[in-house]
């Protein structure tokens, strides 16, 4: 008798570790590849991650410039979304850390101040774990492509011309857009000849190493061998091309400052060695020594703290999707929230600003066959070696070079196809992306949530204006073409009403709905004063073709005189038949009692 229980409660035991663990696998995706890791993912991962971080690093230094902020600050930002992914996340391409679509948001809201950058990273993160663990992940859906397309346009523009200055060597040029414009225009005769030389030269070595890596033909495996090397070469150069133009760039400038010609603007003193590992500042302090509080901050911080956050998650998750749907596997869309949030709030733990997917390095990544997220460690670790050892060298960078690399990674951006593609489909989704689109050359995050509610507009308009399909077989017949809400209630109303009700004399109505896949209780209230006029008019409202879900609803309202029907062929019947005379006689029976 004892036996069976025992095994019982084994199986019971065997059964509750067995989907612990699957829940430790669901948050801890590391555990699904970890058991299975082996020596040829481990060759893969160290060349993808070598790869990636000496690509990583230019362009971190570069997108801290268009943050506002110390280039330091761009390699604190690069690589703890390596560490933390590798754990949490579920795309083996792809790579977090700092973008130009981040920085330039980041520059609009924190202007330029470190210490509010970092606590930015923190409230990020915290909202978007939040969203995580809450399953909001859906709130993304409301963010349409037009605005999107129309925001990853304007930034383009506007990250791209602020490095401008920079190629002319200018100082003193305001950061707001059109001010910006202006003062590049007025100042270009203060141009560095230098930096000018430079600059250009920088594009158009990037623009040819590019244009050389597109253009590279397919070669079988029975092409000749040098054949093979020599385009694993060009793709390999080509593949790190921000590297080394940047490394060129600085050894041409430290030459000429050694002999003492200062010709080239230069990076200049960052802080030196690996960031301090410590709670992220919840004050500021001014110039004039005025303590700013931490309500302040977020006050100041403004749409800023609800635009970064889901714009972060929308740009990592439009990624991961792409390559995991490139690469044949599937992503997590709730736990890739988490693992993006999680790494903002423990990047702002070592002075990082907010971060997200990139999609060049993440296409780097995937290129050069990445296997496991543990691609991110080698990157991490390689930033990590360029804190601890190579930060003097970054004195002698020009910021030429790096706004060379910025321009050249936001030009693929600018999409004009896509206003072509949008007439051609649809005009009216042009509203939002030019909305979009102007709105961002004022402010960045004003742009997107001007077209998100333009969106939004345009959205509850269709749902307060379902198209409604009316034909006459005698008897007019309206076939309502989505759900029924109460927005859409009195546009109803006021099309039975004119069509049938206030007709000479007065028609009955047979309600296809068919598509009626939602309904309320304002709408069943209007629905009952519907059926409430057509019965005192003398005619009958039918409905027919109901979905059970809704039948279901309609039926436990009460609603007086309700009628419905499985097919529109036996409405028809019922109105032109001796059943409709039945009906008749029930109502007239009815009113006399």
């Amino acid at each position: 008798m004892d036996q069976p229980l025992v095994e019982d409660v084994l199986s019971q035991g065997q059964l509750k570790a067995f989907f612990s663990y699957y829940k430790l696998k669901a948050l801890l995706p590391v555990l699904s590849w970890l058991p299975r890791y082996n020596r040829r993912w481990l060759q893969m991962d160290l060349i993808a991650g070598l790869t990636v971080g000496l690509t990583a690093i230019p362009q971190s230094l570069a997108y801290a410039e268009v943050a506002g902020l110390p280039v330091q600050y761009g390699l604190y930002s690069a690589f703890m979304g390596g560490l933390i992914y590798a754990l949490l996340g579920t795309a083996k391409d792809l790579t977090l850390g700092p973008t130009a679509i981040m920085s330039l948001l980041c520059s609009s809201v924190v202007g330029g101040k470190p210490n509010r950058a970092v606590l930015l990273s923190l409230l990020c993160g915290a909202i978007q774990a939040a969203m995580a663990l809450l399953r909001l992940g859906f709130l993304l859906d409301f963010i349409s492509f037009p605005v999107i397309k129309g925001f990853t346009c304007a930034a383009a523009i506007t990250i791209g011309f602020g490095q401008v200055k920079n190629i002319l060597g200018l100082k003193g040029v305001p950061q707001q857009f059109f001010l910006e414009v202006y003062y590049t225009f007025y100042k270009i005769t203060e141009a560095r000849i230098g930096d000018v030389v430079l600059g250009l030269i920088c594009l158009v070595l990037l623009l040819m190493l590019a244009l050389m890596k597109k253009n590279l033909g397919y070669l079988s495996e029975e092409s000749p061998t040098y054949s093979r090397v020599a385009k694993g070469m060009v793709m390999g150069v080509a593949t790190v091309r921000n590297a080394l133009v940047v490394v060129a760039a600085s050894c041409i400038a430290y030459s000429w400052d050694a002999y003492g010609y200062h010709v080239f603007t230069l990076t200049g003193e960052t802080s030196k060695g690996l960031p301090p590992l410590r709670p992220p500042p919840t004050s500021d302090t001014m110039a004039n020594g005025t303590v700013v509080s931490f309500g302040e901050i977020v006050e100041d911080f403004g749409g800023g703290l609800a635009v970064i956050p889901l714009m972060g998650l929308l740009e990592s998750i439009a990624i991961s999707k792409a390559f995991a749907s490139q690469n044949n596997y599937r992503i997590d869309a709730n736990q890739e929230l988490l693992a993006i949030g999680v790494t903002n709030i423990m990047g702002s733990f070592v002075s990082a600003y907010p971060v997200t997917g990139s999609f060049g390095r993440t296409a780097v990544n995937s290129q050069t066959g990445v296997c496991t997220p543990a691609g991110g460690i080698i990157t991490s670790l390689i930033v990590l070696l360029s804190l601890a050892f190579l930060m003097p060298a970054f004195y002698y960078v020009p910021k030429a070079s790096l706004a060379a690399v910025i321009i050249c990674a936001v030009a693929p951006m600018i999409d004009y196809h896509v206003v072509a593609k949008i007439w051609k489909i649809r005009k009216l989704d042009l509203l939002p992306f030019c909305v979009t689109f102007l709105v961002n050359f004022w402010e960045v995050q004003y742009g997107i949530i001007a077209g998100v509610a333009v969106s939004g507009v345009m959205l509850l308009y269709n749902i307060a204006r379902p198209g409604l399909k009316i034909s006459d077989h005698g008897i007019l017949v309206m076939e309502l073409g989505s759900g029924l809400t109460f927005p859409a209630m009195e546009h109803l109303s006021h099309i039975v009403h004119t069509q049938a009700l206030q007709a000479s004399p007065p028609r009955p109505v047979i309600l296809d709905c068919n598509h009626v896949s939602a309904i309320d209780y304002t709408v069943v209230n209007e629905l009952r004063d519907l059926l409430r006029q057509f019965k005192l008019q003398g005619v009958c409202l039918i409905f027919s073709r109901l979905q059970p879900s809704i039948l279901k609803v309609v039926l436990s309202a009460d609603l007086p005189s309700l009628r419905h029907t499985d097919s529109i062929e036996a409405a028809l019947q019922i109105l032109s038949g001796n059943l409709l005379n039945d009906w008749h006689s029930d109502i007239d029976g009815s009113s006399s009692s």
